[in-house]
């Protein structure tokens, strides 16, 4: 028996490391490596087929006078501004829609959730056809005597466009965590609150807000880093070059045009990268720090 608890002993610090060797292995070879690798090409001038020297901070002070990067980065901004609010609050308020258990509420569940498990791909491409110059939306504005408007040729209707694709396909989403959360507000304090004479409106206000805020930061925090790292929806509806001009391209778009290709700047996309990661995790200290002081 001393003899099968040592050995036992003995094994139980090599055990751990191999049941978490494959995650680490995929994580290291997926993860951690091209962040490093990145993170060391945005200080030299490496092409697609050109290992690079080391050039310093030349990249970064290139993006200081480069418009195409300040397009891109107020792009990005605009895009956070104009999805993050609409995906705080119109996922709460389809939850609390979805919420109650009654006949066929699950059919509505399953509708509202779909466009998550749909490919973005098949997503975007939905779209086009809908907002295409002769696609339904323009024939139906047509008819109308409203004319057709050019909701992919032009750059803020490319940008409007494509933010209402980005909040149609996380509502869902986002909805399940809100569900999850208003699931854990416990019946008495809207009970209390009728009580003391308290409508739906006011309710909503002074019981399910304050109790489902955690979740609205969280909510807030996961849409703003997808938000400013959107690539899909505006490539897919604006095409490669990022629509009239290239003024409709955000950062990552501009970090696929220019790290791409036979003489891509694989440096120089390195270093847009760089600052893309360092304003996502500025927007999670933000959005952290805000919600210790409302805590406070």
């Amino acid at each position: 028996m001393p003899a099968t608890v040592s050995r036992v002993r003995r094994q139980l610090p090599v055990s751990p490391w191999l049941f978490a060797a494959p995650g680490l292995l995929i994580i290291g070879a997926f993860i951690l490596y091209p962040f490093l690798s990145t993170l060391v090409n945005a200080f030299t001038d490496r092409r697609t087929l050109v290992p690079g020297e080391f050039v310093g901070l030349a990249n970064f002070r290139e993006l200081l006078h480069d418009d195409m990067f300040w397009i891109g980065l107020r792009n990005s901004t605009l895009y956070v501004l104009g999805v993050v609010p609409a995906l705080v609050v119109l996922p709460l308020l389809l939850a609390l829609l979805v919420q109650k258990n009654i006949p066929g509420i699950a059919f509505f569940r399953s509708a509202f959730y779909t466009p998550v498990v749909a490919s973005i791909v098949v997503v975007g491409l939905i779209w086009v056809w809908l907002l295409d110059e002769r696609g339904l939306v323009n024939a139906l504005l047509e008819t109308v005597g409203i004319g057709r408007v050019g909701f992919l040729s032009d750059q803020w209707l490319l940008l409007l466009s494509a933010m209402t694709v980005t909040v149609w396909k996380g509502l869902g989403y986002y909805m399940i965590i809100y569900l999850a959360a208003l699931a854990n507000v416990p019946r008495e304090l809207h009970e209390a609150a009728a009580v003391d004479g308290a409508g739906p409106v006011r309710r909503f206000l002074t019981v399910t807000v304050p109790a489902v805020r955690s979740t609205m930061v969280l909510v807030g925090a996961l849409s703003s880093v997808a938000a400013f790292k959107v690539f899909s929806e505006v490539y897919l509806m604006a095409g490669p070059d990022g629509g009239p001009a290239g003024e409709d391209t955000t950062l990552v778009m501009l970090v696929q045009r220019t790290g791409t290709g036979l003489t891509g700047r694989v440096g120089y996309a390195s270093a847009i990268s760089v600052v893309v990661f360092v304003v996502t995790v500025a927007l999670m200290l933000l959005v952290l720090r805000a919600d210790r002081r409302d805590e406070s």
